[in-house]
């Protein structure tokens, strides 16, 4: 490494501390606008961060997505942000994506602090979203305008993409950009935690399981069929796959085994009636190593033969039996490395060597993220920001999310430092 270079990277980190304090208000002004999917209502969020920008110099493109389509997706509205910086004459090097997702799941129960807050207490701010992932709003921003303050790069370009839908997919977030050909990194990068850098995570399936029975009077209730008791036959033998999924194990890193989840039971009309329809909704997370459409046809089978088994049991025919309809609700695909994600994996682990102190290990992560979508268009991507050693830590989705500041601020350096790298 040149004398140069070195030069650079502690400017780099100079900036960045002389400027954190402005750095974490700006993380609370992201925190401090709910964005709570479902119901969805990321646009205010949008227009907020836009905002905020601004005042850097950043002039972000809003891009909304037609409302109709995003209300059949089962939100309510999405604008999504990018935000172009070129260097020197266009097309002179590679353009780098940047990209974290605003929207979040509800607070839940069981908060201490106030999830909409940003509270700081003890070197941690608390709030939903502060680790996943509005913490990379704050990280990318924050990076890009240290790298030109300093660096001044001569020739590629860096783009910042905010987008709001990754809890339900992302089809309409990145996805909707790269669809409608808005935008064509060469690299990206996507939020995540400073302790790793992820470069492959699992597959996700979701379905909607509809359960029809008969409702009739609990007095009488022979004159009824109860589709919650077919629907517990249905979970039991879905559970009882994962005993199964726990032989099938991931040759990746950090990734272990599938594994199968209820989230959500409804149905019912009142304590005094047989329940006549019953829905599940349920996660099945699938290793890169498994195909998604065995994956699915291998619950549909499971649950046919839990239904034929429960109406033979009870001596169920015709209209008189419980019958189930199924619907997806998402194919999240697993993401696998590509040949061309070397460099990025190589800057952050010997800027993370140099920040941080030990090489953040290269591995998979059992969750799905919208890097998918950029990897599947043939784009080398990996997954990369502020947060703690592990999603335990960081209470993401749970009560009580918070990120250590210390943690911001490194993985801020270890980013800014990473892009002259990359764009040189």
């Amino acid at each position: 490494m040149t004398p140069n270079r070195q030069a650079t990277y502690a400017a780099l980190d100079a900036w960045i501390d002389q400027h954190f304090d402005e750095q974490v208000q700006f993380l609370q002004a992201l925190v401090q606008v709910p964005t709570d999917t479902p119901p969805g209502n990321n646009a205010p969020h949008a227009e907020r961060t836009a905002a905020l920008i601004q005042a850097f110099g950043f002039d972000a493109e809003k891009h909304v997505v037609p409302a109709q389509e995003v209300k059949d997706y089962g939100m309510e509205s999405i604008t999504n942000l990018i935000v172009r910086r070129p260097y020197g004459q266009p097309g002179s090097g590679k353009t780098i994506a940047l990209n974290a997702h605003g929207d979040v799941v509800p607070p839940g129960e069981g908060w201490s602090k106030d999830p909409y807050g940003a509270l700081i207490e003890d070197g941690k701010m608390y709030g939903r979203a502060t680790a996943v992932s509005k913490s990379d709003f704050s990280t990318f921003t924050f990076a890009v305008r240290a790298l030109e303050a300093v660096a001044k790069p001569a020739k590629g370009a860096v783009e910042l993409h905010f987008t709001y839908d990754e809890e339900f997919g992302g089809e309409l977030g990145p996805g909707w950009l790269l669809k409608k050909g808005l935008t064509q990194p060469d690299l990206m990068v996507a939020a995540g935690f400073s302790y790793e850098v992820v470069t492959a995570h699992n597959g996700c399936l979701q379905m909607e399981v509809t359960v029809h029975g008969k409702m009739a009077h609990a007095a009488v209730p022979h004159t009824g069929v109860d589709a919650l008791q077919g629907a517990v036959a249905i979970m039991n033998a879905l559970y009882a796959e994962n005993a199964k999924y726990q032989q099938i194990t991931s040759k990746v890193p950090g990734i272990k085994h599938p594994y199968l989840n209820i989230g959500r039971i409804e149905g019912g009309t009142n304590t005094n009636v047989i329940p006549g329809k019953v829905v599940l909704k349920l996660d099945r997370r699938m290793i890169p190593e498994e195909n998604p459409a065995e994956v699915e046809a291998s619950i549909r089978a499971v649950i046919a033969q839990a239904v034929e088994g429960f109406n033979q049991q009870r001596g169920y025919s015709g209209e008189d039996a419980v019958r189930v309809d199924i619907k997806r609700l998402l194919l999240a695909n697993a993401m696998t490395p590509l040949p061309g994600n070397a460099p990025l994996v190589d800057a952050i682990q010997a800027h993370g060597e140099a920040v941080f102190g030990e090489i953040p290990p290269a591995v998979g992560t059992p969750l799905y993220t919208d890097v998918r979508l950029y990897v599947e268009r043939g784009i080398p991507g990996v997954i990369y920001g502020a947060g703690p050693r592990s999603v335990l830590e960081s209470h993401a989705k749970r009560a009580d999310e918070r990120l250590e500041l210390e943690d911001l601020r490194r993985a801020t350096k270890v980013v800014a430092r990473s892009l002259v790298d990359w764009l040189e």
